[in-house]
């Protein structure tokens, strides 16, 4: 270790204590799990031990998790920047331990060095093997998820990761952090309005402040303003493939409706491919606790969620590809339609589900957009509510999202208000949610409240208030707002080509038949418009995105595992029909061989 080591939870330490501290750090919260006898034998049958000796590097820093190791014997140091003057110890782990956290199961990069501080034995396991564990074993998948996702939030709470170093007043900023947030990125913001390290690190790279945002990681890779590709790319989040573009089914978002329709299509033979502009897990993603879920009656989070289900995807061979923004759609032949991307690329596919979902509406009053990013936020999960440990917030919004919102924060804030416009919270909000939120001691529930100004230099002050019945204006002091006022859909890239509703979400089944210039498109068709099947045949949409779609996870999911039974339909009635049935019958590698009928294959 250099001199300038760190206690387990990043602080700094003296080097006369150093020795102290080089025990296991306890598993306080969950992450830190260790595997039983049994787990590391299954594991040992897919495995090989080898020796490690002190100051052997396992894992480093900015490189890509390929490998995943059981700590048998000896102990091994977690470190960030490991090597330089910075240098400081995040955990130590002893035999039964494993090492790794989320980027580990996506084949991101590491965020830390793993490195041997005593001679001893460890398991090695090939992240394919780790993956197919996970996947199959539930056992093993269970505690090493969850440890993965702790670990995760663990680093993100260590600022941990690269750096963004940007002006809160900046878009380019407020882009990047999203990126980040949402991505559940490890990173620390810098802020170039009020933080002293933004000079000193502009001073060390030789950048000025017009030249920022910047992410620096590693004090190695400095990237200038860089596109979220770019940044996604630098970690290692999937991108598409090179070469060939073909396949039977394109999804278009990875919300819970885009997912189900990828394990679905996967799981039944369809090549399938996920494209997505943000974020896996769309909105629900941000979810802290989702509680009305079947099957999960203690509730789960939106990120475990996510994060299943796209290991659960990856199991049957979809492939998810992040950030991609989707921006024009048409037919390629009788075949298959072409989807079009921001950077120019193109996917052709025989039949597409959009699953692009909707997003949250910003709150339109005097003050706010400075405050964006910083201190008013459009979700609420770990990143923001660390912020939130002292100071009073305010929850804006009557739905189901603004309660799960409110539920969580209250663990953090000392006082939780909730501004409702309407009368009551029964219009919109869950009866479970009601309960817990009219019991909550820390929370305040404002009816009849509408937000008018917001107020605040650095940080947010102080909300103007109306009541909406009588007109009277007051303040409110405030450190943090979170908005959940209605969504809108990711839809003006499909307007032309595709029937929408007055307010943008698209139309499916008759009403998509039935719309004005898309009729004559049915004419030549021996079938009707299938349930959840837009004005063009064969591309469907589930979720949020979808005109009259239930807004919950259980039903998005329902109808992404529906879409690809309407979608096998469709293929069938093509191949019958002729339009592909040549192509089928000579095996062109554009078709997938898994044709058969799926009539009851997505109720298994």
């Amino acid at each position: 270790m250099s001199r300038d080591q760190s206690l387990p939870g990043g602080e700094p330490m003296r080097e006369e204590a150093a020795q102290a501290v080089f025990r296991e750090t306890p598993d306080a919260c969950g992450a830190y799990p260790r595997l039983t006898e049994d787990q590391i034998a299954r594991l040992a049958e897919h495995g090989q031990r080898r020796s490690m000796a002190p100051n052997d590097v396992l894992l480093r820093e900015g490189e890509r998790c390929e490998t995943f190791f059981v700590v048998l014997s000896g102990t091994v140091a977690v470190v960030e920047d490991h090597g330089t003057p910075e240098e400081r110890l995040l955990r130590v782990h002893g035999p039964g331990r494993f090492i790794g956290e989320l980027g580990l199961l996506h084949g991101q990069v590491a965020f830390y060095t793993a490195v041997a501080r005593e001679p001893g034995e460890v398991l090695v396991v090939s992240l394919d093997q780790l993956r197919h564990l996970v996947a199959q074993d539930s056992s093993i998948g269970d505690v090493v998820l969850r440890a993965c996702l702790g670990r995760r939030a663990l680093l993100v709470g260590q600022g941990a990761g690269f750096r963004i170093i940007g002006s809160r007043y900046s878009p380019d900023t407020r882009r990047l952090r999203e990126f980040a947030i949402r991505n559940r990125l490890p990173h620390r913001w810098i802020d170039l309005e009020t933080d002293e390290e933004a000079e000193e690190l502009l001073r060390r790279f030789g950048v000025g402040p017009e030249e920022t945002p910047l992410v620096i990681w590693r004090d190695t890779t400095l990237l200038r303003n860089p596109g979220n590709a770019e940044l996604a790319r630098l970690i290692g989040l999937p991108s598409l493939p090179a070469g060939h573009r073909h396949g039977d089914v394109l999804i278009v978002g990875s919300g819970p409706a885009g997912l189900a329709a990828a394990v679905y299509a996967a799981s039944e033979g369809l090549s399938t491919t996920v494209v997505e502009a943000m974020a896996t897990g769309g909105q629900a993603g941000t979810s802290s606790r989702i509680e009305n879920l079947l099957g999960f009656p203690a509730g789960i989070s939106g990120a475990e969620l996510t994060e299943r289900a796209v290991l659960q995807a990856g199991k049957f061979g979809a492939g998810i590809s992040i950030p991609v923004e989707a921006t024009g759609l048409h037919p390629k032949d009788a075949d298959h339609y072409v989807v079009a991307f921001a950077d120019g690329s193109e996917i052709a596919a025989r039949a597409i589900v959009l699953a692009t979902g909707a997003r949250y509406r910003r709150l339109q009053v005097p003050g706010i957009e400075r405050l964006e990013g910083t201190s008013v936020h459009y979700s609420a999960t770990f990143y923001e509510a660390k912020q939130c440990r002292t100071d009073p917030v305010a929850v804006v919004g009557g739905g189901n999202s603004a309660g799960q919102a409110v539920l969580f924060l209250a663990g953090y804030a000392p006082k939780v208000h909730l501004l409702v416009r309407g009368p009551s919270l029964e219009a919109s909000m869950s009866r479970y949610l009601i309960d817990q939120v009219e019991r909550h001691p820390r929370v305040e529930v404002m009816l009849h409240t509408e937000v008018t100004e917001v107020t605040g230099q650095e940080a947010l002050e102080e909300l103007d208030l109306v009541d909406n019945r009588t007109g009277g204006h007051h303040r409110l002091a405030v450190r943090g707002l979170f908005v959940f006022t209605g969504a809108d859909p990711h839809t003006e890239w499909l307007a032309g080509i595709t029937a929408l509703d007055s307010r943008g979400f698209v139309l499916t089944g008759p009403e998509a038949r039935e719309a004005g210039a898309h009729l004559e498109v049915w004419h030549s068709r021996e079938r009707s418009c299938m349930p959840l099947e837009t004005s063009l045949p064969g591309v469907f949409a589930v979720g949020d995105v979808r005109s009259g779609s239930v807004k919950r996870v259980a039903s998005a999911a329902g109808e992404g595992a529906m879409a690809i039974h309407f979608v096998h339909r469709h293929l069938e009635h093509s191949a019958a029909a002729g339009t592909t049935g040549t192509s089928a019958a000579a095996g062109s590698s554009d078709v997938s061989p898994h044709l058969r009928h799926k009539e009851s294959a997505w109720l298994a």
